[in-house]
């Protein structure tokens, strides 16, 4: 009987997960509903001491503040490093410092810094600080995540019947995701023991499965919106991503660049004409997913910075144009950028030199 669509897309909700062993292939099994993905562990914090805003009078520092925060001490006794996806926590109370917490580079840490300190985003200087310390976190341990409504494979069968002990180690494992229509969404690798099962309510043979261990990268909780909208399936339209703010640009870029694609659309027939509506292109992400989908259409990648879009165009097979509408846009807010040392450097300038370089000839109108 070949399924309607109804039950057809029912099918596809309860195989949306697979864990598969990574080295030997075979799936441990299928399931609809994963808690655990979404996350902020692994965040580092630090108080900023003596801080002083770039403007005077610039409203307190709250909230989200960049994908980069780059920190450059003035006496050189630090490199310059990078605060990934960094939060300010607002002004320490009582004092004149301000708290930032984000994603560091740094294996391990730096645990403090006594000088002054400059920091920027990339686009604009945030101020300086005359030192830093870092806040020990409390301990940290990874949500476990649980595997709803599993279908279990007959080697995960096998595996919890021969278990001796209530812990089965499952060593590396993949999750593949799928989306709505059934194609590739995003694949996270695990390290994980089994911690406990039960029946599930979801159906009389399958069971709910506990996994303890480590993810390799939490999902960030500001991704958790973009998931849900992007499990529908790829958009069939370009321009999707306009009207969300830049956070949720990068956190859609990152997905681009994750997401299992059989091919990038960069190997077209040589002379190719390209067309990008550059009306929001007002910021990095909007950059390269604009040339994303020029390129590939929607969804399409083409690098997430300037190095990996000289690498995508590297697969081309021969020169192509891009007339590049609205480029206006992408003048105005890209060209003053600032390197990670704090140098200035015009990133649309960047850009189109790069294109030149793989001859793809771009027209600005």
């Amino acid at each position: 009987m070949i399924p309607d669509v109804d039950e057809d897309g029912a099918r596809r909700g309860r195989t949306r997960y697979t864990l598969t062993d990574r080295e030997l292939g075979h799936a441990w099994g299928t399931c609809a509903e994963v808690e655990g993905l979404f996350g902020q562990t692994g965040r580092e914090t630090y108080e900023l001491f003596g801080w002083v805003a770039e403007e005077p009078g610039e409203p307190e520092v709250h909230g989200w503040i960049g994908r980069e925060v780059w920190f450059v001490p003035e006496d050189g006794a630090l490199d310059t490093w990078l605060l990934e996806d960094a939060e300010s926590l607002g002004p320490h109370p009582g004092t004149d410092g301000l708290v930032l917490t984000g994603l560091d580079d740094h294996l391990p840490p730096p645990e403090d810094h006594h000088g002054t300190v400059l920091l920027h985003d990339g686009r604009r200087r945030l101020g300086s600080c005359r030192g830093f310390a870092r806040a020990l976190p409390p301990g940290r341990m990874d949500p476990p995540i649980l595997l709803r409504g599993l279908a279990p494979g007959e080697e995960l069968r096998r595996a919890l019947e021969a278990a001796t002990r209530p812990a089965l180690d499952l060593g590396e494992a993949v999750l593949e995701v799928r989306d709505d229509r059934g194609e590739p969404f995003a694949e996270l690798l695990l390290w994980v023991t089994v911690s406990g099962r039960r029946p599930s309510a979801l159906g009389s043979d399958l069971i709910d499965l506990e996994l303890e261990g480590k993810l390799s990268a939490l999902v960030p909780e500001a991704a958790r919106p973009l998931w849900e909208r992007r499990l529908a399936g790829v958009p069939r339209t370009t321009g999707t991503w306009t009207d969300l703010d830049t956070r949720q640009r990068w956190a859609w870029l990152d997905h681009v660049l994750r997401k299992p694609r059989p091919h990038t659309g960069v190997g077209r027939p040589s002379g190719h004409a390209y067309e990008l509506d550059g009306r929001h292109v007002t910021d990095v992400p909007g950059l390269y997913l604009a040339l994303g989908e020029a390129v590939g259409g929607p969804g399409g990648y083409l690098g997430a910075n300037l190095h990996a879009l000289a690498d995508c165009l590297g697969g081309r097979s021969g020169p192509a144009t891009l007339l590049w509408r609205d480029s206006a846009v992408a003048r105005e807010h890209l060209s003053q950028a600032l390197a990670p040392d704090g140098r200035p450097y015009d990133l649309f300038a960047c850009v189109l030199d790069v294109l030149a370089e793989f001859r793809m000839r771009v027209t600005l109108a």
